[in-house]
């Protein structure tokens, strides 16, 4: 069962595809039917298939994240008690506890089946760069 880990860097909070570098493993490895899992290995961030078209719609999607999560040093969010390692990481957490950090995503003829819209995005929690890794397995 082929397994491979990629690597996303990143550049603060937001939507980065990762469709692209998924299907560049599948074609690699030349299975035509199976079960693709997508593992994120991080606490701060997460996983989303979401639509591929219209930007706007990553932008609406940080945006009620950062409503629901704002920073811990936003007066809404004096309760929060996990500050050591700076306003955004909490949040993050949070985000990523609403979100998932992995993926079942079916493959048949050697492709992914997704939507004509949709798009494998890791969503970024944290404000700084980071990089991130991403486990692709496929259970053929």
């Amino acid at each position: 069962m082929p397994q491979t880990i990629i690597s996303v860097t990143t550049r603060g909070q937001g939507l980065y595809a990762i469709t692209t570098q998924v299907e560049d493993f599948l074609r690699a490895n030349d299975v035509n039917e199976g079960l693709l899992t997508v593992f994120v290995r991080h606490t701060s961030c997460s996983l989303l298939i979401q639509e591929n078209a219209d930007p706007d719609v990553r932008h609406d999607l940080r945006q009620f994240f950062r409503h629901i999560a704002p920073p811990s040093d936003d007066p809404s969010m004096r309760w929060m008690r996990h500050t050591t390692e700076g306003p955004d990481d909490m949040p993050a957490h949070i985000k990523a506890a609403l979100t998932a950090v992995s993926l079942g995503i079916p493959v048949s003829r050697g492709a992914m089946v997704l939507g004509t819209w949709q798009g494998i995005y890791l969503f970024e929690h944290r404000d700084r760069a980071h990089r991130r890794e991403v486990v692709l397995h496929l259970s053929a």
